[in-house]
């Protein structure tokens, strides 16, 4: 028995060392250039995985719906209209004759609570003919547009984690809870890329700066969605990030021609359609060397949406506008011609009307005087029908009430919160290895919290480390105010700052006044300090002392959990694993992070 058991052991051993000589004999792997495909004819577009696939072929009760469809059906399938479950029943009684009256084919949902949400979810599926696709713009999850619900962090906080698997974790939690809520599609994740500081509409909303630390992360969040039935929707196509005009009150004109973008802007999204993305948005932007048109919104552009996106890039999922509400496109075009020539550009699904019966009316006029196919609005039609198969709205039932709140609050879900924001702190100074501090009782530490007038949860975090003195410096302080403040800090050696923005959102300016970064940045040259920023990370650039901090931690947002981690990091609890993913100044750059 001995010698076989002998035997069977010599030959494992030998058995690990010839793979791993297999292995040492492998070929590194190669850096691949992506480039970008040419036009081929429609028919052989191949889809890379089973939506785009399932959105492109023959289906029985795709056909079966279809058939039973009016024409004004089939054009309202291709709209999905706005809801919110806070603006009490004249509004439910609107969006439920948009329902009942004209069969749109989808919803999006905007602030509410989940309970109101999922009551109206169901009194709407229940007048639809064909089920609704039910969607929200939800880039940090369900929280981002209602209350009592779980918010994860924003873009730009993700774009400092080295981790892409923690994303994917995201996704997935963000598509179990869209799937309890009754929903099935995303408008998320952002792909664009933030390369622009004074950009109002994007900055904290992208991943970065870097287009493949974008595409990593993009992908990440939508193989999670995806893979546990959520469709997800990358925008703003073919990219918003280097603009300093905001699409929802002006027509951004974007001067680049293809060399640029196809080195830059459209990059993640030619990985997002190799990878099979269920959807993509499109922006609306002027790009005068994509389209010559005067004044003409990418929305509107067939260059942009067919021959580029849907023809070149060879894009068989949906392509959906932007919010047809937006001044990027009713600046320039009336309501309903603006629907029919997003239909005629190549758009599958149109956003957000202006209104519905007006857009029907001037799509009906369109095919009439032949500017737009019957046929062509039948393959969107059932392209939408296809969709609605996926996410299983073939199988439709109406959303459980019972235990909805709890469902929507897991402890796996606050974990995977923990785990990103330990991941995303990023520590850019720490002179002398002042971190992590020591713990003393003896030591009396001020924590100062600049733009509250309150404790803080990272206030409340720090106390059960060490004593500490809570300090105040509110927005709109008085003079007397600030000369308390100094006469307090006095008695300090050390102090903690916490700078908070004027919202639970992440802000491009943190409405300090002249007086109050003055003395934020007197404080930081006077002391021995500790600057913990809970906010975005241009935002450093308000506060010419920033550098002279002993140490500084960039937290990107107010989440509890982001505070709660920052607090642990202080105290030698967790290490500082995060990167800077914009550049902030010529001192503090992309990739920066000890």
């Amino acid at each position: 028995m001995f010698n076989i058991q002998f035997r069977w052991f010599i030959f494992f051993l030998a058995t690990i060392a010839v793979v791993a000589g297999c292995q040492e004999q492998r070929k590194p792997h190669k850096t691949v250039v992506f480039k970008a495909p040419r036009i081929l004819p429609e028919d052989t577009i191949k889809y890379p995985n089973a939506l785009i696939t399932t959105l492109n072929r023959h289906n029985n009760w795709v056909d079966s719906v279809f058939e039973k469809l009016t024409l004004d059906e089939r054009i309202a399938q291709l709209m999905i209209v706005e809801a919110f479950s806070n603006k009490g029943e004249d509004h439910a009684q609107d969006v439920l004759t948009l329902v009942e009256r004209y069969k749109v084919g989808g919803i999006i949902f905007f602030q509410g609570g989940p309970i109101r949400q999922a009551k109206l979810t169901n009194r709407f599926q229940a007048a639809a003919k064909v089920p609704l696709l039910i969607s929200m713009d939800a880039e940090s999850g369900i929280g981002m547009r209602m209350d009592s619900a779980m918010q994860y962090p924003l873009p730009m906080l993700l774009g400092a984690i080295n981790n892409d698997s923690l994303i994917y974790r995201m996704g997935a939690e963000i598509a179990d809870e869209f799937k309890r809520l009754g929903m099935h599609l995303n408008f998320a994740p952002v792909a664009d890329i933030n390369n622009n500081p004074r950009n109002p509409v994007i900055g904290y909303r992208a991943f970065g700066e870097n287009k493949k630390d974008v595409t990593s992360k993009s992908l990440a969040y939508m193989q999670g969605m995806q893979d546990h039935g959520i469709i997800a929707t990358a925008k703003h196509f073919p990219g918003h990030g280097d603009t300093d005009i905001d699409s929802h009150h002006d027509l951004p004109i974007i001067p680049y021609g293809r060399g640029r973008l196809d080195t830059l802007e459209l990059y993640p999204f030619r990985e997002l359609i190799k990878s099979g993305i269920g959807g993509i948005m499109v922006a609306h932007m002027h790009m005068p060397k994509l389209d010559t048109t005067n004044n003409l919104p990418s929305t509107l552009s067939k260059p942009i949406v067919t021959d580029l996106l849907r023809k070149e890039l060879r894009y068989g999922g949906l392509i959906i506008t932007d919010a047809m509400v937006m001044k990027g496109v009713t600046k320039y075009f009336k309501p309903g011609e603006a629907e029919v020539r997003a239909l005629m550009a190549g758009n599958d699904v149109l956003e957000r009307l202006t209104s519905v019966p007006r857009a029907i009316a001037a799509i009906k006029q369109a095919i009439r005087e032949g500017r737009i196919s019957q046929q062509e609005i039948n393959r969107k039609c059932k392209k939408v029908l296809a969709a609605k198969y996926w996410v299983g709205l073939h199988k439709y039932k109406p959303i459980e009430l019972n235990s909805l709140a709890q469902d929507l609050r897991t402890s796996h879900a606050h974990e995977t919160n923990r785990r990103l924001a330990e991941g995303a702190i990023t520590m850019l100074t720490n002179k002398r290895k002042l971190l992590p501090l020591a713990k003393s009782k003896n030591k009396k530490i001020a924590v100062l919290a600049v733009g509250a007038t309150r404790p803080t949860f990272f206030q409340r975090k720090m106390q059960q480390y060490a004593p500490i003195d809570a300090l105040f410096l509110p927005r709109s302080s008085t003079k007397k105010d600030r000369i308390a403040l100094i006469k307090k800090l006095k008695k300090y050696n050390f102090v903690v700052i916490g700078i908070y923005g004027p919202s639970i959102r992440p802000s491009n300016s943190l409405h300090l006044a002249k007086e109050e970064r003055a003395l934020v940045n007197e404080i930081i040259a006077d002391k021995k300090c500790v600057v913990a920023l809970f906010d975005n990370a241009y935002t450093l650039n308000q506060f010419d002392a920033i550098s002279k901090a002993n140490s500084l931690l960039v937290g990107y947002q107010q989440l509890p959990a982001v505070q709660e981690a920052t607090a642990k990091l202080i105290y030698g609890q967790i290490r500082a694993n995060g990167k800077l993913p914009v550049t902030v100044s010529e001192e503090f750059k992309f990739g920066d992070g000890l």
